[in-house]
């Protein structure tokens, strides 16, 4: 049966102030929605006063900001072109939704483009710095203030900031010009899905602002960073506040709610050790959150409030000597979907927090521990969501062409960026460096660098279709039927996407064409499809090591339609009680009969002679044929296909196990 917005979830904030532009004359200039082919239930609460109001940096939040999201001028811009500083641009843009989005006003793409922006800093900041954030810009952005410029960055998916203290007016309004370039697929830079021309498992681009913009006050010497790294084994935390200007002492607080259970002094720039007795862990099914204050002595001293969770990911041995995947020392048998972060309505942006949160208690309600985020670097809230609420991350690096050497240099810096920005999330527990070939160079040498930068997880250095034997995990791909890689001494089996069941639903389509991997002819015949799966995935689990499956997926996407909900978040293709049950073990189960080769070795018997009759009945007297492993039989000379037990794709043979 059809299940129709059956989970409506509400996030936290921290209180801030949003604005918008004063003049709304132009394209776009009321800030609603272009009209797009799928809209989500959220779109009516996104306006220019409410477009993403929350505090997007829950790890590093102070209690002052200003929130710039809202209705900003637009325009065109050609590649020679001055910065249009104290010009009107024609169009007005919902920021910080993508320009060919819905939810943007604006519903197209351009290569070049300019965005302006007025806006006023609140008079009792006075005194102290003033940074100018930008959570990401797709993908080259170069910042004026006032006429002066900041700087240029280059990233679809990190964040950066400005000190713009000493590019401020005394007074009054403040002139903000941003000028954007985003080659797209026309560039070798990391984009993930983006293409030109989507169709299949490619999608609409995403280009210029597509997250929260802000401003912030601080002191002189003020907090740039933490790295905060948990260590169960020893019961403490590693917290390394990294600060501006010179060193200055620093005070710690640990809270586990509003009490405070441990405290620590030090330097900036300098790990602090946090002993906590008796530490309470993070799991997806009790995912706690110890609260961490951090301040600067001196006067007028910088603070801020961050988390972080008491969590272990590892590899070790079960009982049977078999490479495991270990949270907090336990083996966790891993099942997640596939999360493209994907909106009909925003595309790489959700229209409202309540979304992001939504599509975390959605993928929890399926009885799934974990999620594949899949290419793509989203926004820190839906981390903070992961991390709240109990969702294990495998995380993607974005991938690009990476043919030219700088085009090399630029994904190591993207990926090292990637780390740094989203390192102190407990829901993480491994970096994917390549998607199956995209893009791929270098693999040992990189996997060697994330190990390097990030000890305390996991990396797969490539999910699907590839051969190098480094990492943590050895990873395949295979559709439609869940399948095992071969057991390996030092690196644990996992299968990183399989699945793809296809159900289009009319009235919750991106358009009238779409295309799935295998499609089923409604929800009762997708529901007892994916079920029969996941219990071939446990079955895997125990009799072939399977340590971790990664269904494909949990929404539909544009023309895909292989998700488990539509597009548009309306309908939930599955009953939810029995996927719940499959994911969580709790289902039928396949029974392994006679294991495949795959698994251990077996002898094949076989002809590419037509067999005589009754060959297929047990008691059938076989001695004269071939003998061999399947392999063997797979290079036999093409014939007719006899029976039914052929192996795959072959076309030519007559066989049986002996």
């Amino acid at each position: 049966m059809f299940v129709r917005g059956w989970l409506v979830l509400f996030g936290y904030s921290v209180a801030g102030m949003v604005l918008s532009v004063g003049s709304r004359t132009g394209k776009g200039a009321e800030g609603k929605p272009a009209d797009g082919p799928l809209l989500t239930r959220w779109a009516k609460d996104v306006s220019p006063d409410k477009a993403l109001p929350e505090y997007p940096r829950p790890q590093l939040a102070r209690k002052d900001w200003l929130n710039l999201n809202g209705l900003w001028q637009f325009s065109k811009a050609e590649a020679s072109a001055h910065p249009p500083f104290g010009q009107e641009l024609s169009e007005r843009i919902l920021v910080p939704y993508p320009i060919e989005s819905a939810l943007s006003g604006v519903m197209r793409h351009e290569e070049r483009m300019w965005y302006r922006r007025i806006f006023d800093v609140p008079k009792n900041w006075a005194g102290r710095r003033v940074l100018l954030h930008f959570g990401a810009v797709d993908w080259e952005a170069s910042v004026y203030l006032n006429g002066t410029p900041l700087g240029t960055h280059r990233g679809g998916y990190d964040g950066f900031d400005f000190d713009i203290t000493d590019s401020l007016k005394s007074d009054g309004a403040q002139e903000l010009v941003v000028g954007v370039w985003d080659p797209t697929d026309q560039g070798s830079q990391p984009r993930g899905k983006q293409v030109l021309k989507p169709g299949g498992i490619m999608y609409t681009p995403t280009s210029g602002i597509w997250q929260t913009v802000w401003i912030e006050p601080v002191a002189e010497s003020h907090i740039a960073s933490l790295k905060i790294v948990p260590d169960l084994d020893r019961s403490n935390v590693h917290v390394t506040v990294n600060a501006s200007g010179a060193k200055s002492a620093a005070h710690l607080e640990v809270l586990d709610g509003d009490q405070i259970v441990a405290k620590a002094d030090g330097e900036t720039g300098a790990p602090l050790d946090i002993p906590l007795t008796s530490a309470k862990r993070w799991t997806p099914d009790a995912p706690f959150l110890y609260g961490l204050k951090v301040t600067l002595a001196g006067q007028n001293a910088d603070a801020v409030e961050s988390y972080f969770g008491m969590r272990k990911i590892s590899l070790g041995k079960d009982k049977k000597g078999i490479t495991r995947i270990l949270l907090n020392d336990e083996f966790v048998f891993q099942v997640g979907p596939l999360d493209q972060g994907f909106w009909p309505d925003g595309l790489y942006t959700a229209p409202t927090d309540e979304a992001l949160r939504w599509d975390i208690e959605t993928t929890k309600k399926f009885g799934f521990n974990m999620s594949r985020k899949h290419v793509k670097v989203e926004p820190e809230r839906w981390y903070y969501w992961a991390d709240k609420l109990g969702l294990i991350v495998w995380q993607d690096m974005p991938a690009g062409d990476n043919k030219t050497p700088d085009a090399k240099k630029q994904f190591e810096v993207e990926l090292t960026r990637m780390l740094e920005g989203r390192g102190n999330h407990p829901s993480i527990v491994m970096w994917v460096i390549f998607n199956e070939g995209w893009g791929e160079f270098d693999v040992p040498r990189l996997t060697d660098l994330v190990k390097t930068l990030d000890p305390s997880r996991l990396a797969n250095n490539a999910s699907g279709w590839t051969g190098m034997k480094v990492g943590d995990v050895i990873d395949m791909h295979h559709y439609p039927d869940p399948a095992s890689p071969k057991l390996e001494e030092n690196r644990a089996a996992v299968l990183g996407e399989f699945g793809g069941l296809g159900l289009a639903l009319p009235g919750h389509t991106w358009s009238k064409s779409s295309w799935d991997y295998r499609g089923v002819g409604g929800p009762e015949q997708l529901t007892a499809a994916y079920v029969r799966m996941l219990g071939t995935a446990w079955d895997l689990k125990e009799n072939a090591g399977l340590c971790a499956a990664v269904y494909t997926q949990i929404t539909d996407v544009e023309t895909e339609c292989n998700g488990l909900i539509t597009y548009n978040r309306e309908v939930v293709k599955v009953d939810v009680a029995r996927t719940r049950a499959a994911n969580t073990g709790q289902g039928p189960r396949a029974t392994t009969l006679v294991a495949t080769s795959q698994r251990e070795p077996a002898v094949w018997h076989y002809t590419i002679e037509k067999p005589a009759d009754g060959w297929m009945k047990p008691d059938f007297d076989d001695s004269s044929w071939n003998q061999g492993p399947p392999a063997s039989a797979r290079r036999g000379r093409r014939a007719r296909l006899f029976g039914h037990a052929g192996q795959g794709r072959t076309s030519g043979f007559a066989g049986k196990w002996s």
